[in-house]
């Protein structure tokens, strides 16, 4: 598995979401923000506790599961 730095799971925080460094900030939400054509700069304004790294993980992070398959696994 690779490893995301910025990117926390945790069950106690957004119910165990994918977050930026353990606060109520979702991966989810940041892709979210791209995706309705919100630029990074707007996101850190609108988001001061951000950094650019964080988008970036972001990102990262959702290419990553994206890519991730999964495989039932059955009994023999």
């Amino acid at each position: 598995m690779r490893t995301f730095a910025r990117i926390t799971l945790d069950p106690a925080v957004m119910g165990g979401k994918a977050c930026i460094r353990g606060m109520r900030v979702t991966v989810g939400m940041i892709i979210g923000l791209l995706a309705a054509g919100r630029g990074r700069e707007e996101i850190l304004a609108a988001y001061p506790y951000l950094e650019t790294e964080d988008i970036d993980q972001a990102l990262a992070y959702a290419a990553w599961r994206l890519e991730e398959r999964e495989v039932e696994l059955t009994a023999s």
